[in-house]
């Protein structure tokens, strides 16, 4: 969801809220990656099992907002406000379990699938 958020502002001239200093590390996985595990799990899974499906490669927020300013060629404000209550540091996937039983592996980096989505974001 920030991802779209955030290139939506950067599309509008729009500032964008950063919430702390945006050291925050966060896990973002492009979708096809999160399909091939889905797929992978119908397929390989017997039974009831948890699997954690995630790119397990966490930047910060403030990369992100790089990243998607070099995917859509245009700069951004940050707007930096309070951090909010109950925010972790740093949320990533671990993706163990997955990779040992179902062969997941995602393969899109951060800056391939930003690519991508923002190609489809200006054809919407």
């Amino acid at each position: 969801m920030a991802i779209h958020k955030f290139a939506k502002l950067i599309e509008q001239d729009k500032p964008i809220p950063v919430y702390g200093d945006g050291t925050m590390m966060r896990d973002f996985t492009y979708i096809d990656d999160i399909i091939d595990g889905t797929v992978a799990a119908m397929n390989k899974c017997e039974g009831f099992n948890i699997y954690n499906l995630g790119e397990s490669q966490p930047i910060t927020v403030n990369d992100l907002i790089t990243e998607i300013e070099k995917a859509l060629g245009k700069k951004t404000v940050k707007e930096y406000l309070p951090p909010q209550p109950g925010d972790v540091e740093r949320t990533y996937a671990d993706i163990s379990k997955a990779a040992r039983e179902l062969g997941y592996n995602p393969s899109t980096n951060i800056q391939t699938g930003l690519k991508n989505f923002t190609t489809w974001l200006r054809k919407q």
